[in-house]
């Protein structure tokens, strides 16, 4: 066998054992120490390579950075068991109850809230779809509108901060996790609004797939529209200072001084006045508080993803403990959960671990960067290939077998074109949440059949999710021809 040819073999050998369906951790070290082997016998390897595995393994175990996976695990998995989404979508859904389209509002709202809280898709889309589907549907709603909604609105916690597959591309391309959260900020929350943009126009072509509540269902009618005005006033007058402190623009005390007093003072007077946002107030706030204490401290450079994971965790115990909600049976299924996802994540880097030294050792990266420097239209050719490959690849394999597999093999092309690692990053994150939405085998379809009534059928779950992937694309789309959307936090 030729040298040049196991590169392309090895990889080819590790697409054929993923699809024969054997575990991703294992496949990755079954393949990596095969071709170790086979790299000797024909004498291009040599012994020495592999006494390198227990040192790239124990670098791994040292990366304090991993941390941050089992503290936002933990973080998530509290908050979800607490009751907070439970809690979000009946107050919210009241809120946005009027308008028509308003319970689908409510869930686009309240999976971008638990996106950046617990930042994890399972827990999200199992939680809406227990809770919100079956109200929706008793109220009228298409049901292919009614699912779609809430399995995009789950897979926001793939892009927005504090999710876990931007900590893994951020130690896979090498870059700092804070600096992949600022620049995933604007982009999520783009996603969010073309989300209520397709509802919108849902709406305003198909009014009877998303008619308002009547006003029986909605014991706070008439106190609506001031509780979301105060809602809106009070959140543009808090952001104000945090936007301009990311921005690096300049601002004063006495500026925030001022809209802190003006925010105190319309919710004083929202509060005694309008018992629908007094009800908002009191359950928006614990979260809201808990999104600063973990983003807000990382973004300002006050701590690490790590530290700030921690605090989290401590942060949802703490709120759990206020809802008396903590038990000794939440805790322990909290923590078995967040053992298994850590250790399903270590197994898998340990693996990547093996293959990546061995793909090095016969040149692997260097025919991966070959192959896609030679590809027509330079970067932006590059960018749509890379896009559609991992798109197509999302089939297949989950958003963190991707990381670990082919972010290692793509990042020194990446380098070599001077492209931006986080600009990449993003970009790829985007991408990966049509990992959850494909039919037939996305997780968040799965997530959302396992607790939906038997009166949805599994047709109209995946037609439901068609609309959202190719909103998907379309940020992709929007974020390859403005880059710059990218860097709005980034200074």
């Amino acid at each position: 066998m030729s040298f040049e040819l196991m590169a392309p073999l090895m990889f080819l050998s590790l697409v054929v054992v993923l699809l024969l369906g054997y575990p991703v951790a294992f496949s990755l070290g079954a393949v990596g120490l095969g071709f170790a082997f086979l790299g000797m016998h024909y004498g291009y390897l040599n012994l020495g390579l592999l006494q390198n595995i227990p040192l790239r393994i124990f670098d791994t175990m040292q990366n304090q950075l991993l941390l941050a996976i089992p503290f936002f695990t933990l973080m998530g998995l509290i908050l979800e068991r607490s009751g907070m989404a439970e809690d979000l979508l009946d107050t919210i859904g009241q809120l946005f109850g009027s308008l028509r389209g308003g319970l689908a509002y409510a869930v686009i709202f309240v999976g971008a809230l638990l996106a950046a809280t617990t930042g994890i898709v399972a827990a999200s889309v199992i939680a809406m779809g227990l809770i919100s589907l079956p109200i929706m549907l008793r109220y009228g709603y298409s049901p292919r509108l009614a699912t779609g909604v809430i399995a995009a609105s789950g897979t926001l916690a793939q892009i927005i901060p504090p999710s876990l597959v931007l900590i893994v591309m951020a130690d896979q391309l090498g870059v700092s996790v804070g600096d992949m959260y600022k620049a995933a900020f604007v982009p999520g929350f783009m996603l969010t609004g073309l989300y209520v943009l397709y509802v919108l126009l849902t709406t305003l072509l198909n009014p009877k797939a998303a008619p308002a509540l009547p006003p029986e269902a909605r014991p706070f009618a008439g106190y609506e529209r001031g509780a979301l005005l105060g809602l809106l006033s009070y959140l543009v007058l808090a952001l104000i200072p945090w936007g301009l402190s990311l921005l690096n623009l300049p601002s004063s005390p006495w500026l925030d001084l001022l809209l802190l007093g003006l925010g105190v003072a319309i919710t004083l007077y929202l509060l005694w006045r309008n018992p629908l946002f007094a009800r908002v107030f009191r359950v928006m706030i614990p979260p809201l508080v808990l999104i600063f204490l973990v983003l807000g401290t990382i973004f300002l450079g006050i701590a690490t993803p790590t530290e700030g994971g921690a605090m989290g965790a401590v942060g949802a115990l703490l709120m759990a403990l206020s809802r008396r909600r903590l038990n000794r049976e939440l805790l322990t299924q909290a923590l078995r959960e967040t053992a298994k996802l850590t250790s399903f994540v270590v197994f898998i880097l340990v693996g990547s671990r093996i293959f990546s030294l061995v793909f090095y050792g016969i040149d692997g990266d260097l025919w991966v960067a070959e192959l896609l420097k030679n590809l027509p239209g330079g970067e932006l050719g590059f960018l749509l290939l890379v896009n559609l490959f991992v798109f197509f690849l999302a089939f297949f394999l989950d958003y963190f077998e991707i990381a670990f597999i082919i972010l290692p093999l793509l990042a020194p092309a990446v380098k070599a074109m001077d492209i931006n690692l986080i600009y990449f990053g993003v970009l790829l994150g985007v991408n990966l949440q049509t990992s959850f939405m494909h039919p037939p085998f996305g997780f968040a379809l799965f997530y959302l059949r396992s607790v939906a009534p038997k009166s949805v059928s599994t047709v109209d779950i995946y037609w439901g999710a068609v609309p959202f992937i190719l909103i998907q694309l379309l940020m992709v789309l929007i974020l390859l021809l403005f880059p710059g959307i990218v860097y709005a936090f980034l200074g």
